[in-house]
């Protein structure tokens, strides 16, 4: 099925939906996207990626406020409360009914209108697989991946600053605390470095125990603190979990004790593209310089959540431009056959791709598998350790945990070391895709899917193989640029 058709399909199915919410619920979160988006044409050419950002942040901003300008005053005018984002051209209606569902979506200037589900994520089954030892308190998964072979060249992620929209962070974990953007050594600034998107409960079956809005970073699901300390944990002595220990993270919560909607989702992306001080107006106060380099996505938002394809396109296309790598986890819907199937994971072309193995790089039983739902593409783009994988996890503990939320994480550190070996690499996304799937080790089996037999180069049970980090590194550091 071609894209255009599936979202066409999609727009009906919504608007089916969103009647059928009003009848049980009169009033209801929506999502609305306008067309109008800004041509990046004047920007797209300048090498320098500091005065691009601005640019492209210039941008977006007068182009939402232009177009939702006589959306904002109507929706003033009738009562209805309402957040503008930038990064897609959108708003959230917070009290909508479905006669303000059925005018906005015929109106000129809206390209679509859906709702904005709570979903909480799903959670993986026991993984009966022994957690291997560490040795000299390095992770096997870290070992497998062979990035303490990357280390010993004095690379750590020096310079690179990642970041994970999840549950959260527990920021002054033993293995989190030195690598916090926010902890500037002489004191700790939570300013730009850390958002909540969680303003109030999203669901009756949540058990916050953040509060809403919080200035301070917090983890209420334990998830967040795991799969960032994957990325760039390490507490100095027995405990080195993460692929990229020097690296600094920042963070954003988008989950409600692991219920999430479009509209947090969207916040984050937001602030990551340019944070912004706590209270402060992301249109008026974001800071491009503050942007990460790298994100990790261990989250993906289904049709029940209001996902219905192509929610998070615009704003991937600006992450893209932007140089900000986004890495996302394939899903945990395998062993079938096409089970890539949420955002923002689906969009193969603006998302880098990751699916799980054990460390002896055998595919997980619950690893989604291509192609694309979305686009067809071939997927996931390559493979890493997420079964029982050894982390952070709030209380200052560690534990281990499965799923391709782990896999993910891996990848983002992987990235991280490679910018940092050469940052000529920074924010070129298709060449960093390419070195990665280059020095991949190929790895066949599994099922046909699509149109790839399960022994071809790539294929979508593996992709291009199990991440090498030592070559791609090698790889990156001998090409002159």
């Amino acid at each position: 099925m071609k894209l255009t058709t599936q979202i066409l399909l999609s727009l009906v199915a919504t608007l089916i939906s969103i009647q059928a919410l009003a009848q049980s619920n009169p009033r209801f979160e929506m999502m609305v996207y306008l067309k109008a988006q800004p041509n990046f044409a004047r920007v797209n050419m300048v090498v320098d990626r500091a005065y691009k950002m601005k640019a492209m942040y210039t941008d977006l901003v007068a182009n939402a406020r232009q177009t939702q300008a006589p959306i904002w005053q109507a929706l003033q005018q009738r009562g209805y409360q309402y957040q503008s984002f930038y990064i897609n051209n959108s708003i959230l209606v917070r009290n909508a009914d479905a006669q303000l569902a059925t005018e906005l979506q015929r109106h000129p200037a809206v390209r679509k209108v859906s709702y904005n589900t709570p979903f909480r994520m799903k959670p993986i089954g026991n993984v009966r697989e022994a957690t291997p030892p560490a040795i000299n308190g390095v992770e096997q998964s870290l070992i497998a991946i062979k990035a303490d072979q990357v280390w010993a060249m004095n690379v750590q992620g020096q310079g690179i600053v990642v970041a994970g929209q999840d549950t959260g962070v527990q920021w002054d974990h033993p293995a989190l605390v030195r690598q916090y953007r926010g902890n500037t050594g002489r004191g700790v600034l939570h300013d730009y470095n850390w958002h909540d998107a969680i303003h109030k409960q999203t669901s009756r079956n949540t058990r916050n125990r953040c509060g809403y809005s919080s200035k301070v970073p917090c983890d209420d699901g334990g998830h967040g603190t795991h799969t960032i300390a994957t990325v760039a944990g390490s507490d100095g002595a027995n405990n080195r979990i993460g692929v990229a220990p020097a690296a600094r993270w920042i963070a954003c919560r988008n989950m409600d004790d692991g219920v999430g909607t479009v509209a947090t989702y969207t916040e984050c992306f937001q602030f990551f593209f340019a944070p912004y001080p706590f209270g402060g107006d992301p249109q008026k106060d974001g800071k491009t310089e503050y942007a990460p380099h790298v994100m990790n996505n261990s989250w993906g938002c289904t049709r029940s959540e209001g996902c219905t394809g192509d929610e998070f396109s615009e704003i991937l296309k600006v992450m893209y431009q932007a140089g900000i790598m986004v890495v996302a986890s394939a899903g945990n819907e395998g062993p079938g056959c096409s089970t890539i199937a949420d955002p923002p994971a689906n969009h193969s072309q603006l998302t880098f791709s990751v699916g799980a193995t054990n460390n002896s790089m055998k595919i997980a039983s619950f690893s989604s598998r291509g192609p694309s739902a979305l686009d067809a593409a071939v997927g996931p783009d390559i493979v890493a350790p997420g079964v029982n994988i050894r982390s952070a996890v709030p209380g200052n503990g560690y534990q281990s945990m499965s799923g391709t939320s782990m896999s993910g994480p891996h990848i983002v550190g992987v990235v991280a070391l490679l910018w940092s070996a050469n940052k000529n690499y920074v924010g070129r996304i298709a060449e960093t895709a390419a070195v990665l799937t280059k020095t991949a080790k190929p790895l066949t089996g599994g099922d046909n899917c699509g149109d790839l037999a399960g022994n071809a180069i790539p294929n979508n049970t593996y992709g291009y193989g199990f991440v090498d980090v030592l070559a791609a590194v090698k790889a990156a550091t001998q090409v002159r640029r």
